[in-house]
C-alpha cells in the first residue's frame, strides 16, 4: 500500500506525504460474540477492519469509533499481545502500514431537544480505557455503540479534551442524529465551539451546501463512510497531508498546523445520500420544496415526512450563496465502485488482482490500463465514477439514490 505525493516542509526538513483516511467505522461484534453496533455486520471485528482497510481498501488511516467498549478493548489487547499490531509513539495502532485511531461515537441529548452523535478520538488504549471508566458512570450500557450519555454536552467535551482527545460532530446535517439535522440551527446553543476539532459532513451533504452556514467557516471538514459492513469502508474518505499516519499528525492536519492539512474530501454526490431530500413516509415519494411548503403530501395527503438534508440546510442557512475559505479542502464527487452497475464480484476480483487495492483502482490506474482488465465500457464507467460524472437519481427517507446505467440514460 503506497501513499501518494510528497513535498518537503522546509521548516523542520520533514517530508510530508498524502494519505487516505476513513475515520468512522463501526464494530459489529467482538471475537467473544459480544454485539457492539447492533445494526453492524458480524464480520466487523477490530482485526477484520484492519485487514480490510490495509489490504483490499488501501486505506492508510482508519478510525474505529467503538473502541470505548470493554469487549472491543480485549480484542485490541489480544492484537497487541500477539505482535500483529503495535502502538505508535505519535498515537494510534499500526497494522501492516495502516494506522488505526481509537474512537468512540456517543449520543448526546439536551433537554427539550433531539439527540445527536459526536465522535471522540484518543491517542492510545490507556487513555481510552480511562475514558470508558468515566463514561460507564453516565451511560446505561458502555459495551454498545452510539449509546446516550447522561451529562451535558459541554461536560462531555471537557472530559474528552482534558484527556488529550478531540471531538468531531458526526454527520451533522442528517435527520438521524445529526446536530444540525435533529437538534439545533446553531451548534453554539449546545456545544462549546472552542472544543470542536472538525466537522463530519455526512453522506447527504458536501462543502458547497455547508458553505451556506457561517458558523462552520473556521472548521476543517471530514468525509467518512460510517461503515456498518466491511464493504462500505472507504465509500467516503479523506486525503490528508502528514509526516505519518498517527493521532498527533491527524490533529495537526485538522488544525492546519506545520504544513499538515486535509487536502481533499472524497464522497458521494449528495443526491446519492439516503437523507438528501425530504421524503413522505406514507407514499414513499421524494418531495420538492414547493410540495414541502404545502404541509400535507400533495400525492397522498400524508403528514409524516423525513426532512431531507438539503431542505434542512436551506431552512437554517444564514447565507444566500455558499462561501468557501481558501484553505478548505476541495470536495471531490466520487461514486464507490460497488455502486457501478455491472461491476460484480468477479470483475472486482480481476481489478484487485491487477491493481492491488480500491484506492489504486480509483486514483492510480489509467483508463487504458483499466480497459485491459475489464474492457473499455466498464473502464469508462470507473473513470466517470471517480470523476463524479455518472448519472444519478436522488435518495431520500433512508433509501440511497442510484447510479443510472448508461443504457437507461434519457437522450
Amino acid at each position: 500500500m503506497t501513499p501518494i505525493d510528497t513535498n518537503t516542509s522546509h521548516e523542520k526538513n520533514e517530508v510530508l506525504t498524502e494519505y487516505y483516511a476513513d475515520l468512522h467505522i463501526h464494530i459489529g461484534m467482538t471475537t467473544s460474540g459480544q454485539a457492539v453496533k447492533i445494526s453492524g455486520s458480524k464480520d466487523l471485528t477490530f482485526a477484520n477492519i484492519a485487514r480490510e482497510a490495509a489490504g483490499r481498501k488501501g486505506m492508510n488511516l482508519v478510525g474505529i469509533i467503538d473502541c470505548h467498549s470493554p469487549e472491543v478493548q480485549k480484542d485490541i489487547i489480544d492484537c497487541l499481545y500477539s505482535g500483529e499490531m503495535t502502538e505508535l509513539k505519535g498515537g494510534g495502532i499500526s497494522y501492516r502500514g495502516t494506522t488505526i485511531l481509537l474512537g468512540s461515537e456517543i449520543e448526546i441529548v439536551e433537554e427539550g431537544r433531539g439527540a445527536a452523535h459526536l465522535l471522540a478520538y484518543f491517542p492510545d488504549l490507556t487513555v481510552m480505557q480511562h475514558f470508558t471508566a468515566w463514561m460507564a458512570k453516565h451511560m446505561k450500557n458502555v459495551n454498545l455503540s452510539s449509546q446516550r450519555i447522561y451529562v451535558p454536552a459541554r461536560v462531555l467535551q471537557e472530559e474528552i479534551y482534558s484527556r488529550g482527545g478531540i471531538m468531531i460532530p458526526a454527520h451533522v446535517f442528517t435527520p438521524h442524529k445529526g446536530i444540525y439535522g435533529n437538534v439545533t440551527a446553531h451548534m453554539s446553543e449546545v456545544l462549546d465551539l472552542s472544543m470542536i476539532s472538525g466537522v463530519e459532513l455526512g453522506l447527504s451533504a458536501d462543502s458547497e451546501m455547508a458553505g451556506l452556514i457561517s458558523e462552520l467557516d473556521s472548521y476543517t471538514f471530514v468525509t467518512n463512510s460510517d461503515a456498518h459492513s466491511l464493504g462500505k469502508i472507504g465509500r467516503e474518505y479523506n486525503r490528508i497531508r502528514m509526516a505519518e499516519p498517527s493521532f498527533v499528525e491527524f490533529v495537526h492536519a485538522l488544525n492546519k498546523a506545520e504544513g499538515r492539512s486535509i487536502t481533499g474530501n472524497f464522497g458521494l454526490n449528495p443526491r446519492l445520500g439516503k437523507y438528501h431530500r425530504t421524503f413522505c413516509l406514507l407514499c414513499s415519494r421524494i418531495l420538492d420544496r414547493e410540495e414541502i411548503m404545502l404541509g400535507a403530501c400533495p400525492h397522498c395527503g400524508g403528514s409524516k415526512k423525513v426532512q431531507g438534508v438539503w431542505d434542512r440546510i436551506l431552512d437554517i442557512a444564514d447565507r444566500k450563496e455558499s462561501w468557501q475559505p481558501q484553505d478548505r479542502p476541495k470536495y471531490h464527487y466520487q461514486v464507490p465502485l460497488e455502486f457501478i452497475p455491472g461491476l460484480g464480484k468477479v470483475t472486482m476480483r480481476k481489478l484487485l488482482d491487477r491493481f492491488g487495492t480500491e484506492m489504486s483502482i480509483l486514483h492510480r490506474a489509467g483508463e487504458a490500463e483499466l480497459a485491459e482488465v475489464v474492457g473499455s465500457s466498464m473502464a469508462g464507467q470507473i473513470v466517470m465514477a471517480r470523476n463524479g460524472t455518472l448519472s444519478l437519481t436522488s435518495g431520500g427517507g433512508g433509501t440511497y439514490g442510484k447510479v443510472v446505467p448508461p443504457s437507461t440514460k434519457k437522450s
